[in-house]
Formats: structure tokens, C-alpha cells, sequence
């Protein structure tokens, strides 16, 4: 922890898709350590997203950019001379790759392949950090937790767009990257929960929206098992990769799986008891889901956790609760966003 909190001081860090959720949540994260963060996005939708409730409008330098405009990209990124780049730019939902195939992979795949493309003429680049996923891996329903070197794979448009990504990153840093002393990384992180996610169709902001309008909980998948973590918890680990990238390019360059703690994989519906619990009301029924999903999917961590230092800090109970905390302070309590973001983040680091 301390050292992140010395490291990113006066860097220039830029960062993709900082206009979502968890790119908003990186960029103050950055704020918090010092960094001069830019950031390329799409504009947001004032009402919805949480990148306008922290003001970070003001508070970093945006540019909306077409992930997929490999001009401006180019442009941009050599004007500002980023040393650090986090690519999070993508099209994050299962569901939404059923309906748009052909832009969720023309995003996830071709807008990370435009990322490295454009990174390998960056002279100021030391560390390239890409964001991909935990559905990159060939589905095979186990609860033995996947390892960075297990099969790629997608049986639906979404997963596969991330192991395309993969593949890619894999090429571009063994063919360039490493002749040019950069450190190239892709970050496979489990499914992300936290204040501020307004997604349609991703369970947290459900129940939510729910809970908040006194209705039913519908759950799709109630025995589902998955690796949930505090969106808190892959920022971490990708700040610390950040940092390894830096220091020894060749040595931590290559794919990292970042989950919470062995053991702890928890079910759809165990989720939503804990969330109801903390929320202090709500009940929930089961509505058939009309698409494919992988059963069981777990992350074996111990690449990230021996290499990195990485270790989880909360555990499931700590991450829905700091989940509920911030819609609750937020929604209900109608305290300030970037103030409680921010109090969240500073507990977090212990700063």
C-alpha cells in the first residue's frame, strides 16, 4: 500500500473508457495519490453515471474519443505523453453482446488492438495495463479456479471479444513490447460490485433499483457461483501492476487473474440475502434467464498474489457491505457522491 501511495505522485497516467464505472473509480483513486490523470471516454449520461456525480469533469482532463478512431487515439496520446496507460474502454455486458455482436467485439477486440498499436509509438510509455476479463477463458463449468496460462475461449459474443483481446496483447507484447523495454499486461478481474454501478441487467444495480422502488428482486441465476469483488479490490491490483510494469518490464509483463480470496466464491443468491440483509428490507423471486452463462467460474489468484504482493483485503460480507453503504449514503441518505466515494477510497488505502 505505501508504496502506491508514493508512486503515482506528478506520473501522467492516462486511462480508457474513464468515463465508466470502474475507470471513474480508478481516476479518483489517482487523484487521491497525486497522479495527473487524463482520460479518454465516451460522454456519459449526466443523470446515470457516476463519473459526473464525483465531478471528475473538473477534476481530470477528458477527452471524448471513438475507441475505435485510431487517429485521434494516436493524436491525443502523443500530445500528452502518458507514462502509464489503463486501457478499461469496452462494451462490459454479457447480456447487451447478445443484442450488438458486431460492436461489442468491433469495441472490446479491435479497440484493445488499436490501444497496443498505438501504445508501441508512445516513447513515454512504460507500463500498458489491459483490462479484459475473467469470461476470456474457455467455459468449462468447474469450481477449479482458472489459471492464467488455462485455455481462451468465448461461447458468447462478450467472452469471446476478451479472449481476442487477450490474444492480441500476448502478440503485441511478445513481438514489440519487450524489444522496447515496455511493460504489457493484461488484467483478468472477477465480476465487480460497488457504489455507483447503474448498468441494466448486472445484479447489484438490480436489486438496487428494487430495493429503492420498494419491488421484488428478480434473480436469473440464484445458484450461480462467481468470484465477486469490491470494484475496490482490481483497482488495487492493477495499481500495483502499474507499478511492477515499471520497474522490471520483461519480469511481470503477461497475464494476471484478479479475484478475491481462495474459497470465497459465492452464489447469485447468497448476494442477494447479504445485500437485503444490510439494506435492511426486500424479498426476491427467480425468473428464467434466456441465456447462455457459464455455472461456476473461480480465479486462482496466486500468480498476482505471489508476484505482486496482491492480497484481497475484504471479504464478501465487507464488499457487499461497503456495496450497500454507498447506494444507501447516496439514494437514500442523499449524502454527497465525492465525498463518500472518496471517504470509501481513503479507508480503503488507509490514507
Amino acid at each position: 500500500m505505501d508504496q502506491i501511495k508514493t508512486f503515482y505522485k506528478n506520473k501522467k497516467v492516462l486511462i480508457t473508457g474513464v468515463t465508466g464505472f470502474k475507470g471513474s473509480w480508478l481516476a479518483l483513486i489517482l487523484l487521491q495519490f497525486g497522479a495527473k490523470v487524463y482520460g479518454i471516454g465516451h460522454n456519459p449520461n449526466r443523470n446515470k453515471k457516476l463519473f459526473y456525480d464525483l465531478n471528475l469533469q473538473k477534476k481530470i482532463k477528458l477527452k471524448i474519443i471513438d475507441i475505435n478512431n485510431y487517429d485521434s487515439l494516436l493524436n491525443y496520446s502523443k500530445k500528452i505523453k502518458p507514462v502509464i496507460i489503463f486501457h478499461l474502454a469496452a462494451q462490459p455486458l454479457i447480456y447487451e453482446s447478445y443484442r450488438s455482436p458486431y460492436e461489442t467485439i468491433n469495441v472490446n477486440s479491435l479497440g484493445t488492438l488499436n490501444i497496443l498499436d498505438i501504445s508501441k509509438n508512445l516513447k513515454s510509455l512504460k507500463s500498458l495495463i489491459c483490462v479484459t476479463s475473467d469470461k476470456c477463458y474457455k467455459s468449462n463449468n468447474s469450481t477449479r479456479g482458472f489459471v492464467e496460462d488455462d485455455k481462451l475461449g468465448g461461447e458468447d459474443p462478450y467472452s469471446a471479444s476478451k479472449a481476442a483481446a487477450e490474444i492480441f496483447i500476448n502478440s503485441y507484447s511478445k513481438t514489440y513490447f519487450d524489444k522496447l523495454n515496455i511493460g504489457v499486461a493484461s488484467a483478468r478481474a472477477g465480476n465487480v460490485i460497488g457504489g455507483g454501478d447503474w448498468s441494466l441487467n448486472r445484479l447489484i444495480p438490480d436489486i438496487v433499483k428494487s430495493l429503492v422502488n420498494n419491488k421484488k428482486i428478480t434473480i436469473r441465476n440464484p445458484n450461480f457461483n462467481r468470484p465477486w469483488q469490491h470494484v475496490l479490490e482490481p483497482l488495487y491490483g492493477y495499481l500495483l501492476l502499474g507499478i511492477k510494469l515499471y520497474q522490471k518490464p520483461k519480469k511481470f509483463s503477461g497475464a494476471y487473474n484478479f479475484g478475491p480470496r481462495p474459497n470465497t466464491v459465492t452464489s447469485v443468491l447468497e448476494v442477494v440475502k447479504h445485500l437485503i440483509k444490510f439494506w435492511g428490507k426486500g424479498s426476491c423471486h427467480v425468473k428464467k434467464s434466456n441465456f447462455y452463462e457459464q455455472k461456476n467460474l473461480q480465479l486462482n489468484i496466486t500468480k498476482a498474489k505471489k508476484l505482486l504482493k496482491y492480497n484481497p483485503k475484504l471479504n464478501i460480507k465487507e464488499s457487499i457491505m461497503y456495496t450497500a453503504e454507498w447506494y444507501k449514503s447516496i439514494l437514500i441518505e442523499k449524502k454527497n457522491p465525492y465525498k463518500f466515494t472518496t471517504y470509501q477510497i481513503r479507508k480503503f488505502f488507509n490514507l
